[in-house]
């Protein structure tokens, strides 16, 4: 006799009820927001923020409910949700408190690293009976992550500093899912250690120049092909400009994401040799 699994909990150990198809859901976090549609759930988004766009179409109906920080509480009291799902990162805990108040089952979510997306996928399957999906999803993810590993042992380590904004300049932590997404590939991010996690710096700082490469993000900075020269002259180091969202977004474009960021890291390692 085997003995049953315990359902799976939330970021901060929590257990909700899992009303499968009779739940309402709000989702704060874009990323998650697609997870939720590609899990066949576009049908229970009754709230997204403005900064959920993908899937687009899906979405254009679903209401917003402000942004990721700016919250309108009372507009998603008004749409009455079962769920509500938010993120350590993304959104500020007195929301997360507030939403207590008058939301059955506030969802907490924190992924660290890529592989952090199977007990999200696990969790969102329980929850919203959608395992099936869920377990589809899971197998995508381990096979990019298997084929991105496989990327990070073959071409030669490279120390990088990631760029996620301008005046001032930002970088992130390796405490940070972007910085354990790069390294999936190979690429360590600098500095080595920061007291936050999305340090300001500036170019005369020692450890800027352990970077053998300074990748631009498109996000939350738009870097663009006009800044590539600009970072170049205050480095002296080659300069990429990079999709944010390969790194950055977790749930299901995790999964395309390191696909993404493998073929990149292997063309730049094939014009390097």
């Amino acid at each position: 006799m085997t003995a049953s699994l315990a359902p799976p909990a939330d970021a901060f150990g929590q257990h909700h009820a899992a009303l499968g198809r009779d739940a309402r859901i709000v989702s704060l976090v874009p990323s998650i927001t697609e997870l939720l549609c590609d899990l066949g759930l576009a049908a229970q988004l009754v709230g997204r923020t403005g900064f959920c766009i993908h899937p687009r179409e899906a979405l254009r109906q679903v209401p917003k409910v402000g942004g990721t920080k700016d919250v309108k509480l009372e507009r998603i009291r008004e749409l009455a949700p079962t769920h509500v799902i938010v993120n350590v990162d993304e959104n500020p805990r007195p929301v997360a408190d507030a939403l207590s108040a008058f939301v059955p089952n506030v969802v907490v979510t924190h992924p660290g690293a890529p592989e952090d997306n199977r007990a999200l996928y696990a969790l969102m399957g329980h929850l919203f009976d959608c395992q099936r999906a869920a377990a589809r999803l899971t197998a995508e993810l381990d096979a990019a992550l298997a084929a991105a590993r496989a990327v990070g042992a073959a071409v030669p380590p490279e120390s990088v500093l990631y760029l996620i904004w301008r005046e001032p300049w930002m970088t992130v932590s390796r405490d940070t899912y972007i910085a354990a997404t790069l390294a999936t590939v190979g690429w360590q991010t600098v500095p080595a250690e920061a007291g936050d996690r999305y340090p300001s710096f500036d170019w005369q700082a020692p450890w800027v120049g352990q970077a053998q490469r300074v990748l631009l993000s498109t996000e939350p900075y738009r870097f663009q092909d006009k800044h590539l020269a600009e970072v170049a002259a205050l480095c002296g180091r080659p300069v990429q400009l990079i999709d944010g969202e390969w790194t950055s977004w977790y749930g299901s474009r995790a999964v395309a994401g390191l696909r993404a960021l493998a073929a990149l890291r292997q063309a730049l390692a094939n014009a390097r040799a």
